[in-house]
């Protein structure tokens, strides 16, 4: 572990000149997110899709008056979003809101402190770095990125631009999730052994947009921007509007919900990656054309890479044609169960007495507690709008514009769940075990380069 920490910092570290360069090449754009203490954070949504109407907006709603901010702006490249967006925030803020066909439109104002940001899953890296370059501030959804180079990029223009970034993970919010970082971290729980993890839905519908897709027309867009740094391919108003079904714009389920789940390990128990990773799965029963899979089971290993004896396994599986067991997230020790699902410790499944007295060992049970007075549930209902977890983040992310001080979803733990994402895709598209060089910050599959 402490070699793979070091090389990490190594990588992770930004010199002294190279932050003051940075801080002297800040143009006119960049002073307008620099915010009185007082002052009203001027907000600019970037994509106005689902995400950010059913949860985003709704989450900054109820926290901007607290905390002083506002919306001022929309930036969609898709023209009927981009006036949608418009109507919304104007009939939410009751002012006037600029609307911009682009970002590079969007940034050129002098009006606009901070950004939302809830675009296609492989733009959520190339969007944040052109955000925090424009030195602004910005909260932006999960994946971070689900390529290796974009998760480089970003991490360090993140760093060296000095902006407050908060990552979409709001688990990282959570008072649940946050006692029971505290639990573990104190040594009561033990040694972490196993984790099993789950998100299942049945719905055909999932991530398809049939009413949507025939209202999309190419030059109502613009499809060469929307396609960023991935490889062309003729517009698909399905890729567009889809692209959670279709590689190289998301990998579906590990990009959406495996990043949620594996991002609290990486909380809990330190490391800032996987050791190995292995996949399997496949398109078994929704046959409507995506590439990616409706059905996936990988396996985690985690601990130091200089101690193969320590560390534990996570067990994830996900699938989108049988919702029984619905979202499940427990931690095993020798002593018993942590339940994210309940909330709740209990001494489920440790050492019992008579299994103890075998070996003329003391038993080992943890003591049952609640870790929340009320369960905040996770849904896997695809409208999550005015959920507490994403409000509780949203928050923490304002409070930290006023402070600048590090938010609880920072960049780096962004980082680390990328490379978990981008070795689980690695280990899909290859059928290889796949580790990581922590030296090089690369992903090796078969022994070879991956990433």
């Amino acid at each position: 572990m402490a070699t793979s920490q070091t090389d990490r910092r190594e990588f992770l570290k930004l010199s002294t000149a190279a932050l003051a360069t940075s801080a002297l090449s800040m143009n006119a754009r960049s002073y307008a997110a620099v915010v009185g203490a007082n002052d009203r954070v001027r907000t600019a949504v970037v994509g106005c899709g689902d995400r950010m109407r059913q949860a985003l907006i709704p989450a900054f709603q109820a926290c901007k008056q607290e905390n002083n901010f506002e919306f001022v702006a929309v930036s969609d490249i898709w023209s009927m979003r981009r006036e949608s967006g418009q109507a919304l925030l104007k009939k939410l803020s009751g002012g006037d809101i600029a609307i911009c066909r682009n970002n590079d439109e969007l940034y050129s104002r002098k009006d606009v402190d901070a950004v939302l940001i809830a675009t296609a899953d492989f733009q959520h890296a190339q969007h944040g770095i052109e955000a925090v370059k424009a030195g602004r501030d910005a909260y932006c959804e999960k994946p971070t990125a689900d390529m290796m180079s974009d998760a480089r990029d970003l991490l360090k223009a993140v760093k060296e631009s000095g902006r407050v970034f908060q990552v979409g993970t709001q688990r990282r919010s959570t008072p649940a999730y946050q006692k029971a970082y505290e639990y573990i971290r104190s040594g009561k729980f033990g040694d972490i052994n196993m984790v099993e993890m789950t998100w299942n839905v049945n719905q055909p519908g999932r991530w398809r947009r049939p009413d949507v897709v025939p209202l999309l027309k190419e030059e109502d867009t613009d499809w060469k921007r929307y396609l960023l740094n991935r490889p062309y391919e003729p517009f698909d108003a399905r890729k567009y509007l889809e692209f959670r079904l279709f590689w190289p714009f998301s990998s579906g389920i590990p990009d959406q919900w495996l990043v949620h789940q594996i991002d609290t390990v990486h909380w809990f128990s330190g490391h800032p990656h996987p050791r190995s990773v292995v996949a399997n799965g496949g398109i078994y029963q929704w046959h409507d054309g995506r590439r990616n899979w409706d059905t996936f089971t990988a396996v985690f290993d985690y601990g130091p890479q200089d101690d193969p004896k320590k560390g534990f396994q996570v067990l994830y599986s996900s699938r989108q044609t049988n919702s029984a067991g619905g979202i499940k997230e427990i931690y095993y020790s020798n002593g018993g169960s942590l339940n994210m699902d309940t909330q709740e410790v209990t001494p489920d499944g440790g050492l019992t007495t008579k299994a103890a007295a075998e070996m003329k060992m003391p038993a080992n049970q943890l003591p049952k507690f609640s870790l929340a007075e009320k369960a905040e549930k996770v849904s896997t209902d695809a409208n999550t709008g005015g959920d507490p977890m994403t409000t509780a983040n949203m928050h923490n992310w304002m409070e930290c514009v006023r402070s600048r001080k590090t938010p609880n979803a920072s960049i780096e733990a962004g980082y680390s769940h990328s490379i978990a994402l981008c070795m689980c895709i690695a280990a899909m598209q290859t059928g290889q075990k796949v580790t990581f060089n922590d030296k090089t910050q690369q992903i090796i599959a078969g022994g070879k380069v991956y990433a």
